[in-house]
């Protein structure tokens, strides 16, 4: 059966994926948001869990000639990750230093957002912690993915990925790879995540700035 679901902005759709999420995960969590765009619908979730809110610093590296199909992405860290999804590489006929251009780059980026977001501030520690990781909606879970395989590395108990809507394909792909993956609408006649949303501007960094500001307090509190 075919979803019919729009929301007014990712903070409604915040509001309502948190809702769900509290209805279904228990015990010590920390929520992470995956920038730019799923901040403000993480925020709703930490607030609503009463949980810590911190930042999962991924970036997608997108196709060739067509940068908003997800090719790969890329995680910071001690070891940075990477995931690619191989049939968009096979599709695309992206080369290998395509790839290793890309990424640097991507890997740069996450470098200037850390300064720029987080600055000096320890992060909370997911070790033996469920990470329950958001986004704003996602179309083919590379960057869900990269953020799922970081969080292990640094020791999550369980990962959850809470997003407000997706492709059933990716969603039944994500669901042998998380512990757990709750999404409010998994339409049949998916085209992009923009088309379930009224407004969905693309957030400057003085936006997730401000947003941030907020999340700070929820993170305290944890």
């Amino acid at each position: 059966m075919v979803e019919q679901i729009s929301f007014t902005d990712r903070k409604d759709a915040g509001r309502r994926l948190a809702e769900r999420v509290f209805a279904e995960v228990r015990g010590p969590v920390i929520v992470y948001a995956l920038p730019r765009g799923g901040i403000p619908v993480a925020i709703e979730v930490a607030r609503k869990l009463g949980a810590p809110l911190d930042l999962a610093l991924v970036r997608k590296i997108g196709a060739p000639g067509n940068p908003e199909v997800a090719l790969a992405a890329v995680c910071d860290g001690d070891a940075p990750q990477a995931i690619i999804n191989e049939h968009v590489l096979r599709a695309s006929g992206a080369t290998r230093d395509y790839l290793l251009r890309e990424a640097a780059r991507e890997l740069e980026e996450i470098r200037r957002r850390r300064r720029l977001y987080l600055g000096e501030e320890p992060a909370p520690d997911p070790a033996g912690k469920t990470a329950i990781v958001v986004d704003d909606g996602l179309a083919t879970g590379a960057t869900a993915r990269v953020a799922a395989a970081s969080l292990r590395e640094r020791g999550a108990a369980r990962v959850i990925l809470a997003i407000p809507v997706a492709p059933p394909a990716a969603i039944t792909a994500l669901r042998s790879e998380l512990d757990q993956v709750i999404c409010l609408a998994e339409p049949a006649d998916f085209e992009s995540v923009s088309r379930y949303y009224h407004d969905f501007h693309q957030l400057s960094d003085e936006e997730a700035l401000s947003m941030l500001t907020e999340a700070r307090s929820i993170r305290d509190k944890g």
